[in-house]
């Protein structure tokens, strides 16, 4: 990010001082000073919080900014305007998602032509109160109570208003108007000349005159003392904004009191930081005090000093907010323009280098999918080692770059933990965890409208290729099965990878009931959005396992044990002493490690075989198919998830069995179901003599060209061929008998 090229000035209008710390209000200072900014800059920009400025302060301070080793850059103030909903690419406030930004520049102050405002010399009989009714019946019902100030007090060299009435309601005083015969200082008291008088513009409860006496969130000022008044009333126009009333305030400013129709107090802040946004950035200096829903402006039909605060029109502009703020959305799209494909053609720009080979463009999005149990969050895990270590991913080879887990459903310790489990159980040397960052935010997280800016921030510097987000469903907002609404969910994510450069990977549960007869970007819960907004969609499905799959998992992994032990006892090798035959099966190799080993190895031996075959049951398997937008589909993977991990299932055990819950897909083989063992075990019979039959020569046949012919693993070449009783294994050979 270019610091320099940005205008801090710019930067302190999305920036309120009164929400500020004391801490970040000095480091503004700071920074501004480091930058070469003038004082006035500093003070004018804490001017902003009345309740806490005093004159001189901002100047001792900054007298005693002298610098240090580690100073205050552009930086901090660009961060704390992000955090306050600044964005680089498009300079505005992040509110919400039916929200627009509207910050181009409509007008140009300093070509427009003004327009001029006509104020009599003398008030026609009457007209004073004319002007208040017609104020009143158009911003208030009759029943509702208005608060309103004629009495005042000074303040060093200024009349300011006292907290004056706020328990009659618009229909009385309208009433009283009515038949005052045109002295409306009866009605409302008499007021200081020199002083005017104010009024507020939305509703009250009668009990008070502050922001929790508002009863109804209709009403916004937008005033500006810093253009002429001709060309504050051709602006106000120009940007068609939804004015109720406008009021010539008898000194240098209009008074435009706005649409806002809010719901409550939290909309109202949203709706006014984004009237005062694109007021801004179209020449109308915005005095940010003036926010409040309980603020006093200037009321019409009075004299103030030598002029008349006076009304000068009523509904102008746009008829509400809403048909306001689609004005400004057309206006300011930030779309692109349309580009001619002819300009391109020989000159196309390049594709993102693949974050996983195969699957996922750096830049892009994935999801992966799956219900409970699956080990979604540790295939995350594992997904964060490989791209901080360069290693593959369930097969995939990854890129090596820095990553962020953000982790949103365990807590810290648990998280850090799981890491840790993963690297141990895959044997890695952590050599890379300088590339592994973690955002604890359990119990912390917000939606990911929210969420997104805060994570823009605090990634913008790091040089991330991916970030992981897990789950999702910690901060979805909305109704998850709204197309619209996960439309505007997801696209949070495009913010990230746009801002960031760099890939988003998260993951969501399957939907409830059975998921094996349906397309893999189908079994999501909620919205199709799910499956069809990201770039890659990765899906887990478990997979049924029978007692014989479990049988021979028990079988291999005892031989595994006996393997290592031998190995361990024997260094130099001890395959002279064991047939190839006795090699493949666990009761052979039972004999020959009671024949090889001191019993006491022996006893050890055979517990370690019993351990690692009860742990074979607590292993699940699993299917992950996947829908690309950048890569061709691949073939299905089948894994164990072996707790923590998962692992590529290399014996094709796997590759015939049906997902749980499928009614028999007509896409999948389910001879496991459909066959008994005896006919399973005869199937096997004949593959191994029609594979013999078409390969040998001279009663015997090599297992390597065997497993060519069938299609499977050498290993599977031996079980079988022992298995049916009709050949006998040696030497990488199979021979009759």
């Amino acid at each position: 990010m270019q610091y320099e090229k940005t205008d801090l000035t710019e930067l302190l209008d999305y920036i309120d001082p009164v929400v500020c710390s004391y801490q970040e209000w000095l480091t503004v200072g700071m920074a501004l000073k480091f930058e070469g900014y003038d004082l006035s800059v500093w003070d004018d920009w804490s001017r902003r919080d009345p309740a806490r400025y005093h004159d001189g302060n901002c100047r001792n301070k900054w007298l005693g900014f002298n610098g240090s080793q580690t100073p205050v850059t552009a930086g901090t103030v660009v961060n704390l305007a992000k955090e306050h909903g600044w964005s680089p690419a498009r300079g505005g406030k992040e509110l919400s998602w039916d929200s627009l930004i509207g910050e181009k520049k409509i007008i140009d102050t300093a070509w427009i032509e003004g327009t001029e405002i006509h104020i009599p010399d003398e008030w026609q009989p009457g007209e004073q109160c004319r002007q208040l009714i017609t104020y009143l019946q158009t911003l208030f019902d009759t029943t509702e109570n208005v608060g309103y100030a004629v009495e005042c007090w000074e303040q060093e060299d200024r009349l300011m208003p006292k907290k004056g009435c706020f328990d009659r309601t618009a229909g009385q005083i309208i009433e009283e108007l009515s038949r005052c015969d045109g002295d409306i200082g009866s009605v409302i008291g008499d007021t200081n000349r020199k002083a005017g008088a104010w009024i507020r513009f939305n509703p009250l409860d009668g009990n008070g005159v502050k922001d929790i006496n508002v009863t109804d969130y209709r009403f916004a000022l937008v005033e500006c003392d810093d253009l002429a008044l001709d060309k504050q009333n051709a602006v106000i126009r120009e940007l068609e904004l939804p004015v109720a009333a406008l009021v010539y305030s008898g000194k240098k400013s209009l008074h435009a009191i706005v649409r806002i129709e809010a719901a409550d107090k939290t909309e109202y802040k949203k709706r006014v930081d984004f009237l005062y946004n694109v007021c801004r950035k179209n020449g109308l200096k915005i005095d940010t005090q003036n926010k409040n829903p309980s603020r006093l402006s200037r009321m019409p039909g009075i004299d103030r000093g030598t002029s008349k605060q006076y009304l000068l029109d009523t509904n102008i502009g746009k008829a509400g907010w809403d048909e306001w703020q689609a004005w400004i959305e057309e206006i300011n799209d930030d779309l692109p323009e349309p580009e001619s494909f002819g300009a391109f053609w020989e000159d196309l720009p390049e594709l993102s280098p693949p974050l996983i080979d195969g699957v996922l463009r750096q830049g892009h999005k994935m999801l992966l999918a799956g219900p409970s149990k699956a080990g979604k969050s540790y295939a995350l895990i594992e997904l964060c080692i490989a791209i901080a270590e360069g290693v593959q991913w369930l097969g995939f080879r990854c890129a090596k770059g820095k990553v962020l887990y953000v982790n949103l459903e365990v807590d810290r310790a648990s998280c850090l933990h799981r890491f840790k489990d993963v690297y141990t159980a895959w044997g890695l040397p952590p050599g890379n965890l300088q590339n592994i960052d973690i955002w604890n935010l359990r119990g912390k997280a917000v939606p990911m409208d929210s969420l997104a800016p805060k994570l823009i921030r605090r990634a913008a510097k790091k040089g991330y290729i991916a970030i992981i987000i897990d789950p999702i469903y910690k901060v979805i907002t909305g109704d998850e099965n709204s197309a619209s609404e996960m439309a505007k969910f997801c696209n949070q994510f495009d913010k990230v990878c746009n801002e960031l450069g760099c890939a988003v990977i998260y993951c969501h549960h399957h939907s409830k009931g059975g998921q094996g007869d349906k397309k893999s970007m189908d079994r999501a819960s909620g919205s199709g959005v799910f499956a069809r907004d990201p770039d890659a969609m990765l899906d887990l499905l478990e997979l049924e396992c029978d007692e014989n799959i479990y049988k021979t998992l028990e079988d291999d992994a005892a031989l595994q044990v006996m393997y290592r032990y031998l190995d361990k006892r024997y260094p130099n090798g001890w395959d002279g002493e064991v047939s190839d035959d006795d090699m493949m099966s666990p009761v052979q190799m039972k004999k020959a490690c009671y024949r090889l080993l001191p019993s006491e190895l022996y006893d050890a031996c055979m517990q370690d075989c019993e351990q690692a075959k009860k742990q074979t049951h607590s292993k699940t398997a699993w299917r992950l198919e996947g829908t690309l937008r950048e890569f061709p589909r691949f073939d299905p993977i089948n894994l164990w998830f072996n707790f923590p991990v998962h692992v590529q299932d290399r014996t094709q055990v796997l590759s015939d069995l049906s997902t749980a819950n499928s009614k028999g897909s007509p896409y999948k083989k389910n001879f496991s179901r459909k066959k008994s063992a005896e006919h399973r075990q005869e199937d096997r019979k004949q593959s191994i003599q029609a594979a013999f039959t078409a390969v040998a020569k001279n009663g015997k046949a090599k297992i390597a060209d065997l497993a060519e012919v069938m299609g499977v693993s050498e290993k599977t070449v031996k079980n079988r061929a022992v298995e049916s009783g009709c050949f006998e294994v040696e030497k990488g050979f199979v021979f009759s008998l």
